[in-house]
């Protein structure tokens, strides 16, 4: 069922829901979210079963603001205040030690939880309901609203695709930034960078004063985090990342004979093909995240077989585009 998320009934009528142990479709500005009380492990046990995700991939908890997060974490360092103070609400996650007996099932057996506190103003006032609840709700565990491993949704429809109408979706509108926030790991002493999103290096260094470290700069004893498996966010379709001089080469060696093709890229492109679908991407970064994950869909809908993309550049603020279809493509 699709709710309005601007009218008042909506938001309380989604709040008990989840009060009941029922799952949610939340807008949020970076995707929509399938969310639960992220204290209730057997709501939270709802949205692995839902999604077919394996339990010990730990989901992210939303919080109302930075005040909530006592209530999850034992220990906020002084970079991780800086990047929430900087950053919040916005789309960026915190993993933070976790204090025991809260959010267990949501962070997936780690000692370690993810925090976010999402800039969209629907998320923002069901949040807020949801701690005028007796008893309160402090969070909310919100991973993707799709199946595991798929393409992430950007609109309450997409949402309804991929769980049906039974599903209680509240419609936000179309999502702002379009794939999901920068995750940086706080438990080490210093911030490391394990997904790239919208919020990139350089921002984050401006904001603590330390340069994220990668993955593979410091690998010991890595958490699990959300959305950083090697092939996520895929289609049905098959995708392959290729520049702009091996796309036309391809399309030329097609030539008539394409079918079952879509082509997303920055470059201007031609076919002889009339069953080519070429779609121009978005010249900017911030555009091109925001209707990637929607675009992947319309060419599934589309009933194309392969989905040839133009390589982002190479650049800081492509880093997040670049992550997700470098995995979008692994899964093929």
């Amino acid at each position: 069922m699709l709710l309005d998320a601007t009218l008042s009934p909506s938001v309380q009528a989604a709040a008990q829901a989840l009060a009941r142990g029922e799952l949610l479709g939340l807008p949020t500005e970076t995707v929509y979210g399938l969310a639960a009380d992220a204290d209730n492990d057997a709501a939270v046990a709802r949205i692995f079963a839902a999604k077919g995700r394996p339990a010990d991939h730990p989901l992210i908890v939303h919080v109302a603001g930075s005040d909530m997060v006592p209530h999850y974490a034992r220990e906020v360092p002084v970079f991780a205040q800086a990047l929430m103070d900087a950053f919040w609400p916005g789309p960026l996650t915190l993993i933070l030690p976790r204090l025991p007996g809260r959010a267990a099932a949501a962070a997936g057996g780690q000692s370690s939880v993810g925090l976010r506190c999402p800039a969209h103003p629907a998320a923002q006032t069901v949040l807020a309901e949801c701690l005028l609840l007796a008893p309160p709700i402090h969070g909310l565990a919100a991973p993707s609203a799709n199946r595991f491993g798929r393409v992430s949704p950007t609109t309450a429809a997409h949402v309804q695709d991929e769980f049906g109408p039974q599903l209680l979706v509240l419609d936000g509108g179309p999502c702002q930034v379009g794939i999901e926030s920068t995750i940086v790991d706080c438990t080490r002493g210093v911030p490391v960078l394990l997904r790239p999103g919208a919020i990139s290096r350089d921002d984050i260094e401006r904001a603590c004063g330390q340069r994220p470290l990668s993955k593979d700069e410091l690998p010991a004893l890595t958490p699990r985090a959300s959305g950083t498996l090697l092939a996520h966010y895929a289609p049905t379709a098959q995708v392959r990342l290729m520049d702009a001089r091996q796309l036309q080469a391809g399309l030329d060696v097609l030539g008539k004979d394409a079918k079952r093709l879509a082509v997303y890229a920055r470059t201007a492109l031609a076919t002889p093909s009339s069953q080519v679908l070429l779609r121009r991407m978005p010249q900017d970064a911030a555009g091109a995240a925001r209707e990637l994950f929607s675009a992947l869909r319309d060419f599934d809908d589309a009933g194309v077989a392969l989905i040839w993309v133009e390589t982002p550049p190479d650049s800081p603020d492509w880093e997040g585009v670049r992550d997700r279809l470098a995995r979008a493509a692994a899964a093929g």
